[in-house]
């Protein structure tokens, strides 16, 4: 099954955390108190290159350049750089993979390794620079991380679902009872994903919209084969189904799709460390050069229309084509909304997975890389 958050284990993490938060601290300037980066248009990358953080329209085109934009800079001298990922099968990211294969990393001088790696163990090797970027989401151990001293932002977005995705909260029906009849109060809900993974915020959204809340209802966690199996055979009331696993239930009667991801939000990408936000930002920006530059040239629109490219990234993935068609294309996205990590903090606190205060967006996020990538000045 192709997940699209990564659980998080914030026990294991806590501790790492304590151990770490000291080493990783360092005497090189934050990205924040860093010299300002010259930004300069880049042929390619017009008015569709950015569109307004703010705007959360479920129907907000992603931000695109040409195909083949923004042209490779090579840098003067070859980096060999680490990214971790919680997987290599997930469409999510394919991207990555993708720039990997067609060579646009190397065009920009870079040799960039994907290794796999669940967060808990990634997150401090990213703080201490032993990796360079993590390919993951700003989950509640990341703020955590961040509000214990580590130099770690959120530097780009991943993916929005399509609005046919139906990758989110299911519940068991009674007979004769509706969709807007369920009252989620005191239900168990199944689920493969921890309280500080992402999921916590359209979680939250959907449980609420029905009389629930993420204080309200009991989780239980469960492995990736049995949270559909627990819904059918009635151990648990709902369940958070991802990718392809609703399609198992969507046209059944007995059950009903609450809400998943909204629509024209990412919820995860690229985190840098100090390597690629202080020590050297070319290298950063080259990273997201070559990572944007793929989206819009292999990502674009509907990409599973082609079925060449379909087979080409099913191979990539090592998955069947055929699971591949089921599910609509995700919007891929590198951009980063206004606000979106003040409302995942939110989420966090009403699961009782966070710590301290919640910090400020200018704590979290780092839109200035990408941005230079792609010629815009804010």
């Amino acid at each position: 099954m192709r997940t699209r958050y990564v659980g998080t284990t914030l026990l294991t993490t806590g501790a790492l955390l304590l151990g770490t938060a000291s080493c990783a601290k360092n005497d090189t300037p934050s990205d924040a108190a860093a010299k300002p980066r010259a930004i300069t248009a880049v042929a390619g990358c017009g008015k569709g290159s950015w569109t307004d953080p703010a705007d959360r329209s479920p129907d907000r085109e992603p931000a695109r350049c040409d195909k083949g934009a923004p042209a490779p800079v090579e840098l003067g001298k070859p980096r060999k750089l680490t990214i971790a990922t919680g997987t290599l099968s997930a469409e999510y990211v394919a991207p990555l993979e993708m720039a990997v294969k067609k060579g646009e990393f190397k065009k920009e001088g870079l040799d960039v390794k994907l290794k796999v790696l669940p967060t808990p163990d990634a997150l401090p090797l990213l703080a201490k620079g032993e990796i360079d970027a993590q390919w993951a989401a700003p989950e509640a151990a990341v703020m955590n991380g961040i509000l214990g001293g580590f130099d770690i932002k959120w530097v780009s977005g991943n993916f929005s679902p399509d609005p046919k995705s139906k990758s989110g909260l299911w519940v068991r029906l009674n007979k004769g009872q509706s969709a807007s009849q369920v009252r989620m109060a005191g239900k168990k809900m199944g689920t493969l994903i921890g309280k500080g993974s992402v999921a916590s915020y359209p979680m939250n959204i959907a449980l609420k919209k029905h009389g629930g809340g993420l204080s309200k209802i009991q989780f239980q966690q469960l492995g990736s084969a049995d949270v559909l199996t627990g819904l059918q055979n009635g151990g648990v009331d709902s369940a958070w189904l991802l990718d392809p696993i609703w399609r198992k239930v969507d046209s059944d009667k007995r059950y009903a799709f609450l809400g998943g991801q909204p629509q024209g939000e990412p919820l995860g990408g690229l985190l840098y460390g100090p390597n690629l936000l202080s020590k050297d930002p070319d290298a950063g920006v080259a990273f997201l050069r070559a990572y944007i530059r793929t989206v819009n040239t292999y990502f674009r629109g509907d990409y599973k229309k082609d079925p060449a490219f379909v087979a080409e990234l099913a191979q990539l993935l090592k998955t069947d084509k055929k699971v591949l068609e089921e599910t609509p294309s995700l919007r891929m996205d590198w951009e980063i909304r206004s606000g979106t990590t003040d409302r995942l903090q939110a989420a966090y606190k009403a699961a009782g997975v966070s710590e301290g205060d919640p910090l400020p967006e200018s704590k979290t996020v780092n839109r200035k890389l990408y941005e230079e990538a792609v010629g815009h000045k804010p």
